[in-house]
């Protein structure tokens, strides 16, 4: 029986250290293995979300969710200014869910926008190639690529 808990333990750690060493940096946001994309954009918080929301819509998609961590933490005694909204689409979601139900973890698409410490309004997301890729599918890949286009574009927009 230990034997096989050896084992079992070997496997695991074998494991972990093969995600680690082949997982993306998720620390820092400006380098090139960088799991999420952030850029500056010229608007306040909430200036920038009401006209992502507006371009999110023109682009065929819609706002699914709101979550208002600013108010959130403010009960903490932190004062941030942070908002994010969920991006989807029911007719994207469906041919997602149809590859792959668990395309469930990364969509909708999570956009975080926020005041900085440097003042400056910052709109983040992972695009979802990075997250959906990992799955092996490559119909969610593809999927996934059209919805990385169609958020830089949008973020771009926003950055003029």
């Amino acid at each position: 029986m230990k034997k096989n808990t050896g084992i079992r333990s070997a496997l695991l750690a074998l494991t972990l250290v093969a995600l680690v060493a082949g997982s993306p940096a998720i620390s820092s946001a400006t380098g090139s293995h960088s799991l999420v994309v952030q850029t500056e954009v010229k608007g306040s918080v909430q200036d920038v979300v009401k006209g992502l929301s507006k371009m999110v819509a023109g682009n065929g998609m819609m706002v699914m969710g709101e979550l208002h961590q600013g108010k959130v933490l403010k009960m903490t005694g932190l004062k941030v200014e942070s908002e994010t909204i969920f991006v989807g689409s029911p007719a994207m979601g469906k041919k997602l869910f149809s590859s792959d139900l668990g395309a469930g973890l990364v969509v909708p698409v999570r956009i975080n926008v926020f005041r900085n410490d440097g003042g400056n309004t910052v709109v983040s997301y992972i695009p979802p190639t990075r997250l959906l890729g990992d799955f092996g599918n490559p119909e969610l890949t593809k999927r996934a690529g059209m919805l990385d286009e169609s958020l830089a574009s949008m973020v771009g927009m926003l950055s003029r």
